[in-house]
């Protein structure tokens, strides 16, 4: 294959966009349509590419180019496949979480949440979460667990950062999601509104005087409902609470009074969103 590429060194310039350049110049918040994301593991990539996004280079063990990246590698074309010894690649960050193989992929245009709420009946709304490893693992958790979409504020990380990715196993591909607005202010004002505009009753998950148990039998019979959650350390603000249409509890026990906003995740979208 023409395009595999052998590398010797840390320092070869090709190795830049997996070594050397910062999430935030990945992201080219300047030129958007410049963006790149870094895809790890087989199965990510093999979920990022069934997405549609469209690859730009490739790093690989050089074990595996014959073996278990040989069908990837055909699938990509032309794409610039680079290689190097096992040595050599574990002086990059993490490369042993990886089994052997890096994407760098274009980010595509974020679409409208109109777009990404259509036909939906549960979304998740995930306010101000900044850690990559909640955003990643609450996606994990949205794909297996019936939410047709999520949506995040301005606040929040991106998804396609790589520890995100990474924790998600791939399902930030599979679960349309895009950001409620552009600007920190937007949240919750219009971002609230437009969720009202597209027919979503909301329920902020958070402990207050007035929470119902997520059991309540009316958050089950709502046609379209937006579950909101907050970080893990402030929870969500109290602007936000007080403009959704519920504020929803998960009962706890021997005096804990809430849990990792991941773990919540997951028994809310199994109570709220489960179908049979």
């Amino acid at each position: 294959m023409s395009n595999i590429i052998p590398i010797t060194s840390f320092d070869a310039p090709e190795l830049d966009v997996y070594a050397r350049l910062s999430e935030v110049q990945l992201l080219n918040r300047f030129e958007p349509e410049k963006g790149l994301f870094i895809a790890e593991s087989p199965k990510v990539i093999e979920r990022a590419l069934d997405a549609g996004c469209v690859p730009v280079s490739m790093l690989v063990e050089d074990r595996h180019v014959e073996g278990e990246a040989r069908d990837i590698i055909a699938r990509c074309g032309e794409v610039p496949v680079y290689t190097a010894a096992f040595d050599v690649l574990t002086q990059l960050t993490g490369f042993k979480l990886t089994r052997g193989m890096l994407c760098a992929m274009r980010r595509s245009p974020l679409p409208a949440v109109e777009e990404v709420c259509a036909g939906a009946r549960r979304v998740a709304v995930l306010e101000n979460i900044m850690n990559p490893t909640n955003i990643g693992a609450v996606f994990r958790s949205a794909a297996a667990l019936n939410i047709d979409a999520v949506l995040l504020t301005p606040a929040c990380s991106n998804p396609l950062y790589r520890r995100a990715i990474r924790v998600s196993m791939g399902t930030v591909f599979q679960v349309p999601w895009t950001f409620l607005g552009s600007e920190i202010e937007q949240w919750p004002g219009s971002g609230m509104k437009q969720l009202q505009s597209l027919g979503f009753r909301t329920a902020a998950m958070a402990l207050s005087d007035d929470s119902v148990t997520i059991r309540d039998p009316r958050l089950q019979v709502e046609e379209k409902l937006a579950i909101v959650l907050g970080t893990e350390g402030d929870g969500l603000a109290a602007e936000t609470i007080a403009q959704c249409d519920y504020t929803v509890r998960i009962p706890m026990s021997h005096g804990v009074d809430s849990l990792n906003v991941a773990a919540a995740s997951a028994v809310a979208f199994w109570q709220l969103a489960s179908r049979e």
